[in-house]
């Protein structure tokens, strides 16, 4: 996905990206965290907001990874701007009371997916709606 977003957002800013978590990830479960018994994969990616100067652009974006979360079954969930969306709620946004993720969005893939490197069919980043 990360490569998807760099090739449709080749100017954007990375500040703010993320993959594999710090200290204070590694004192907590979090998907940033290398999994020691898969072969420490990450499954957890953070995106720079500041993808343009539309500032929008990145809700935009978070949204669409929702909608495709919702119908594919690869990405467990999203947050931006305070907002967490997963399928607990049918991948409706609901308040997110952690980290709110204003300068970048977080999305968190499934562990069943692990080994699937398909494209991602996700308007903004060139796949089919």
């Amino acid at each position: 996905m990360r490569e998807q977003i760099d090739d449709s957002f080749p100017k954007r800013l990375r500040k703010s990206d993320g993959w594999i978590g710090d200290a204070r990830h590694s004192a907590r479960k979090s998907d940033h965290n290398p999994d020691p018994n898969a072969n420490f994969v990450v499954r957890a990616i953070d995106i720079d907001a500041r993808l343009s100067d539309d500032k929008g652009l990145s809700a935009y974006l978070a949204d669409q990874i929702r909608s495709y979360g919702k119908t594919n079954g690869r990405i467990s969930y999203v947050i931006h701007q305070g907002k967490i969306a997963s399928p607990i709620f049918g991948w409706r946004y609901r308040t997110y009371k952690g980290n709110p993720h204003n300068h970048h969005i977080h999305v968190s893939f499934k562990k069943d997916q692990d080994k699937n490197s398909d494209f991602f069919h996700i308007p903004l980043l060139g796949g089919k709606a």
